[in-house]
């Protein structure tokens, strides 16, 4: 777990930043579906995908470590493997979280049977094909591109509708199909709001498609799935009370807090948007497929 008071502080403090941008930010509402940038640059878990294209430099490379919206880059494939002028590419980049340190009890594992993480780099047009190189220029940046990321045709990505939030059940009966986690997230923070994108370990292969919801929630009283608590507070706090007999998790009802739509998928893995959050998800939670 991430132990530190300061350090909880600071995650806290960022994640909680991270969701008010979110709110004012919005993409899309209850009556629409999300936006392009919601999609294209959420991020995604598969299994490896092919490298052989590369970004290998660009346009004032003595100058400029990272490309963003409007620069000129250069990918290792020219007229000898078939591109062509207006060619549309993604950019890709392998991704793992930099501190490396869990914030529940399984996550390093469930993350690596997932597969590997990707961040949405951006997308290209070639504006100039030469023998072995071809010139692209940066259409969609989600955040910087840089030398070394990968390039792969261009897939359009579907943009599911939303349901409406107002139909979102509080104390919803257990749907009675597959149960997983919210394991990790975009940019790895553990706390989460509406419009977060999160990644869960259910995909493809367990019979999970694009536009499907998944509904969020807890037990009271787990100590290895969320945030640090105290001991027993789901029955007894010091000074504040307590029942006349001691209730484990599986004694209460579990707590629904809020849902989300698929927006991504890969065979182990499924990238959600939150699209309804009652109060702060985090790492850990239990999802089920509605």
């Amino acid at each position: 777990m991430r132990a530190t008071p300061a350090r909880l502080t600071f995650f806290l403090f960022f994640a909680a930043a991270t969701t008010s941008a979110q709110e004012a930010a919005q993409p899309g509402s209850a009556t629409n579906s999300p936006d392009y940038s919601a999609v294209n640059c959420s991020g995604f878990v598969s299994d490896r995908v092919p490298d052989d294209m590369r970004v290998i430099s660009g346009e004032q490379s003595n100058l400029k470590i990272t490309f963003s919206h409007g620069d000129y880059v250069y990918i290792n494939r020219g007229r000898d493997k078939g591109v062509q002028v207006g060619d549309r590419f993604s950019v890709v980049r392998p991704d793992k979280d930099p501190v490396d340190v869990p914030w529940f009890k399984w996550q390093n594992k469930l993350i690596k049977a997932m597969g590997q993480l990707y961040t949405d780099a951006g997308q290209l047009h070639v504006v100039n094909v030469q023998p072995n190189v071809s010139i692209a220029q940066v259409d969609l940046s989600c955040g910087y591109v840089q030398r070394g990321d990968i390039v792969r045709p261009y897939v359009e990505r579907p943009s599911p509708p939303f349901k409406d939030a107002s139909t979102f059940d509080h104390f919803a009966p257990v749907s009675g199909k597959r149960v997983a986690m919210v394991v990790a997230a975009k940019d790895y923070t553990q706390l989460y709001g509406r419009y977060s994108t999160v990644y869960v370990n259910l995909g493809s292969n367990q019979g999970v498609r694009i536009g499907d919801y998944f509904r969020i929630f807890r037990y009271e009283g787990t100590m290895a799935e969320t945030a640090p608590q105290t001991r027993n507070y789901q029955y007894e706090l010091y000074g504040f009370g307590s029942a006349n007999a001691k209730y484990s998790w599986r004694d209460l009802p579990r707590e629904v807090i809020g849902e989300g739509i698929v927006i991504n998928q890969g065979p182990n893995a499924s990238t959600m948007l939150i699209t309804y959050s009652s109060l702060e998800v985090y790492a850990g939670d239990y999802v089920e497929v509605e």
